[in-house]
Order: structure tokens, then C-alpha cells, then sequence
């Protein structure tokens, strides 16, 4: 017998097992879903299925690792000249190490450099540069105590921007914008170059190499932004009305934009949430937090809302999240505070991470 048009259609399946089904779905697949279904256009709106959804990115981030894996690993930098490295790692972070100046910063005078942390560690590889000179830049791995100094580009200025991994062509990259150094009796046209341009570096040819790009890209970027997830540098911008983020695919190199409505860029940071690109938002002097997660990037209706966490006490701000989705604070006193995704419990953890922070 053949089946009937209203036993195939989508109003043959019950409601509660399409909701447990769609839940169990990434951001993008859900948004795709919304115009089958009047009442699927409401999905994040609906108490029951965000639960649901919740809980299922949770679980399924803890599946990824296994249960001896270290959570995170923190690597600090203190804002003093010269700067001062450790890292914090173990359970509960008990074990602190203090991490000693890279090459080529080792022989430069105490004043004329500040180290800074670009992106996270990828690979067990760290990108180092100094904050007075982002053309001194080095890629370090500290397991095997391997450290390469990047080549500097000729130009007068650069700001660096993202490091990454491309997993196709198996090499490490590092984005900038660069600034032309003009003599007096040069111009533009005869460098050929335009005022400002975007480099891409590759460690495996050792050089850097123009990016052509035609869109706009935000000029202003705060340092501390750059994430990277799955062949994509992502980080913060904005313009004077719109904070957007950016993202660079290092498989293509093509550039895209997503805009953040409702947040100033000081009051945003990214994190990856189980093999997704978040916002964690804080408004100022407030004790509570937002997590959003991208649906697709480029599309500003795709950004969902997922986490309300909060209001916590003494929370001073946000350092990192971990693997297994645990979101780690600063709090007024300098030490370290967990909140769990999973339990919505907050545990204070008796260590001070003092400076800026990465995950590594």
C-alpha cells in the first residue's frame, strides 16, 4: 500500500519528538528548519526545547575529551616591564611555573618591550609579540623548548591580528594589517602599495605574503579578542556605531563580517563553546553575564542566546573557558573562580591568576 501524502508530511511527526530531535541539531541546522514549521520559528523562544538544546551542548562537549584530560592550562603574562611569565596548570591549578624571557626579547632593555599573548595556543605552538612593536613577533613551543622568530615586514607600523592553523596546507599562520613607510620623496604609487594592506605569514615558507581583500574591515580591534576554531581566525572590531567580528579563513583567505548589536566592543569577548564561536558579554560594574552562540557566520540573526549566568559575587572579569565548557573568572581579590555550565555552580579556586590570560 502507498504511503499518503499526510503520513510523509512534517505534521505527521509528534511535536516532542521533533523538539528532542531539532535540539540535538548545531545553531545553523535549527535556523534552516525555522520556515518548515510556523511554531520552529519560535524554537529558541521555547523554554522546554532551549533546555533541552543546553543540555545536549553541554553533554556533548564533555563526550569530546576523555576524563583524565586537564581541563584547561593558563598561561599568565603580568603587565610590568619586563613582563612576567608563569603558567598555571594541574587540578585546581596547583602547579605554577614561571616561564623564562623568549628570544629575541632576552637581550633587549627592560623598558623597550611587553609581551603579549596572540590567540590561543594551537597545537602546543604560542605566539609571543611585544606590545611597543608588533613586527616582534615568535612562535614558541614550550614542551620542546623550540622557538622561531618571525621575519619583520619593511613597513613602518603593523597591528597584529590573529594566529592560526591551516589544517589543508598543514601550516601555521599569523594575520596583520601593515602601514606603508613612505620616504620623503616616495609616494604611493610608487610602492605600489595602498596606505594600509592585510599580511598573512607562513611558517612553513617562512614569509610573509599581501592579502587581497575587498571589503572593509574594521580598523580598531582591542588586544586580547583572537580566537581560533577549525581553520578560522576569528576577532572583535568595530567602527564608531558597530562592533562587528571578523573572521578570516586561512583555507581560502576570504574575509567576513558579523555584526554584534547592543554591545560595545570593551564589553565583549570570544570564546569556543564545544566547536561553536561565542560571545560572553558583561555590561559595566555588573556581576552577571550573557553567553550567545554564532549560528553561521556573516549572518547577524544567527547570533542565539543561550546563557544567563548570574548576578556572581565579586566577579572582576571574565579570563577563559575551559574544554569541558567550565567558564573561568577573576574575581576582586585576584583569585580564580569556575562557573559550571552543567551544575550552574560557581567554585572558588585558592590561586591568583594576576595579568593577562590565555588557554593553552
Amino acid at each position: 500500500m502507498a504511503l499518503t501524502y499526510e503520513k510523509v508530511s512534517g505534521s505527521y511527526i509528534p511535536d516532542d519528538i521533533a523538539i528532542c530531535i531539532l535540539s540535538k541539531l548545531p545553531v545553523k541546522s535549527i535556523k534552516r528548519f525555522t520556515c518548515v514549521r510556523k511554531p520552529w520559528s519560535l524554537l529558541f523562544k521555547n523554554v522546554t526545547f532551549l533546555t533541552m538544546f543546553r543540555n545536549n551542548l553541554v553533554s556533548k562537549s564533555h563526550s569530546l575529551y576523555d576524563d583524565d584530560d586537564d581541563d584547561v592550562c593558563l598561561i599568565f603574562n603580568r603587565f610590568l616591564v619586563p613582563s612576567m611569565l608563569y603558567m598555571l596548570l594541574g587540578e585546581r591549578f596547583a602547579n605554577k611555573v614561571k616561564l623564562d624571557p623568549l628570544p629575541p626579547y632576552d637581550h633587549l632593555p627592560s623598558g623597550d618591550f611587553l609581551l603579549h599573548i596572540l590567540g590561543s595556543a594551537i597545537n602546543g605552538i604560542i605566539c609571543f609579540f611585544n606590545c611597543f612593536d608588533h613586527r616582534n613577533v615568535v612562535l614558541w613551543n614550550p614542551t620542546i623548548k623550540e622557538i622561531k622568530a618571525v621575519p619583520p615586514n619593511l613597513t613602518n607600523a603593523s597591528i597584529l591580528h590573529a594566529f592560526g592553523y591551516d589544517h589543508v596546507r598543514d601550516d601555521f599562520n599569523v594575520i596583520r594589517r601593515s602601514y606603508c613607510d613612505l620616504s620623503d620623496d616616495e609616494s604611493l604609487e610608487d610602492v605600489f602599495m595602498p596606505p594600509d594592506f592585510w599580511e598573512i605569514y607562513s611558517l612553513r615558507s617562512n614569509s610573509w605574503r599581501k592579502l587581497n581583500t575587498n571589503i572593509s574591515i574594521p580598523y580598531f580591534s582591542p588586544l586580547g579578542s583572537e580566537v581560533y576554531l577549525n581553520g578560522v581566525c576569528h576577532w572583535l572590531a568595530n567602527t564608531k556605531d558597530q562592533t562587528f567580528v571578523v573572521s578570516f579563513n586561512l583555507c581560502n583567505d576570504v574575509f567576513s563580517t558579523t555584526p554584534i548589536d547592543g554591545y560595545d566592543v570593551f564589553s565583549v569577548r570570544l570564546v569556543v563553546l564545544n566547536e561553536s564561536l561565542a560571545i560572553i558579554t558583561k555590561y559595566d560594574n555588573a556581576t552577571s553575564f550573557n553567553i550567545s552562540i554564532l549560528g553561521e557566520i556573516g549572518v547577524k540573526e544567527s547570533w542565539t542566546r543561550l546563557f544567563d549566568i548570574g548576578p556572581l559575587s565579586s566577579v572582576e572579569h571574565f579570563i577563559a573557558a575551559g574544554k569541558k565548557e567550565n567558564i573561568f573568572f577573576n574575581k576582586k581579590d585576584g583569585k580564580i573562580a569556575c562557573f559550571d555550565l552543567t551544575t550552574r555552580m560557581t567554585e572558588e579556586i585558592d590561586v591568583k591568576g594576576e595579568g593577562h590570560s590565555r588557554c593553552c
